[in-house]
């Protein structure tokens, strides 16, 4: 049996892909859970936009963590999306829906099915969620992203305090700022009108200023060993920059 399992949701693609590529511990096994699979990794199919899909996961989260006898269990949420970028009130209500189910609701029932099989285990146990500075800042066009992000911040905040009363799972948040994904292509596509602050991304890219997707997951990786508080909300960017 491994000493390392690891399941990374999202991990087909953007940072939960980088993520996916850049495992730092060589034996370790990974589950991706996503629709379409990630190279490399075991898969768990799954819509996580569809509440029906969760049993699923919180199935592979008791089914391989029942005995296991290895020295780190690890758990990284980055599944989300950004669409559709517009104003509340005038895009789709069936993707707007789908965007506050899975940015928001999500992360927290999967977070909770980790936790609870990962209760019983004798091992390292690290639950990371990606969040965004749209967490707290107002950007018109994200009002579900934003709102998710916020919801997880907070779930975070105080499931961490809770782990600390008992259970012992290192819950931790990161913001892993603005990074060269296929979610800043979506950015620079939309309108204006959609999304009045466009153009600070367009020149963002121009500039060369998107961090590296690999690169952030290498330094998001570094964190699980940091010692973070439990129940901390980092930006990457305020630990990794000089």
């Amino acid at each position: 049996m491994t000493d390392t399992l690891i399941w990374i949701s999202g991990a087909s693609s953007g940072i939960g892909r980088a993520l996916a590529a850049t495992v730092p511990w060589s034996e370790a096994r990974l589950i991706d859970i996503s629709r379409r699979g990630a190279p490399g990794a075991e898969h768990v199919e799954a819509d996580l936009s569809d509440p029906s899909s969760w049993p699923v996961v919180g199935e592979s989260f008791g089914r391989e963590l029942e005995g296991f006898s290895g020295e780190r269990v690890v758990f990284v949420h980055a599944a989300g999306t950004i669409q559709p970028i517009g104003f509340a009130g005038e895009v789709d209500t069936g993707e707007y829906t789908r965007n506050a189910v899975l940015n928001s609701v999500a992360p927290q029932v999967l977070g909770h099915a980790f936790l609870a099989a990962a209760k019983e285990v004798d091992a390292h146990r690290q639950l990371l969620m990606l969040t965004s500075g749209a967490a707290k800042s107002v950007y018109p066009g994200w009002s579900s992203y934003g709102a998710g992000k916020a919801a997880v911040d907070q779930w975070v905040r105080n499931v961490g305090a809770e782990q600390e009363e008992r259970g012992g799972v290192r819950v931790v948040a990161v913001t892993p700022g603005t990074v060269d994904t296929g979610m800043q292509e979506h950015i620079r596509q939309a309108s204006e009108r959609d999304f009045p602050k466009r153009q600070k991304f367009v020149d963002l890219h121009e500039r060369g200023e998107l961090a590296n997707a690999e690169t952030v997951a290498k330094d998001i990786w570094t964190l699980l060993d940091a010692g973070l508080e439990n129940g901390a909300v980092i930006d990457l960017r305020e630990v990794t920059d000089p």
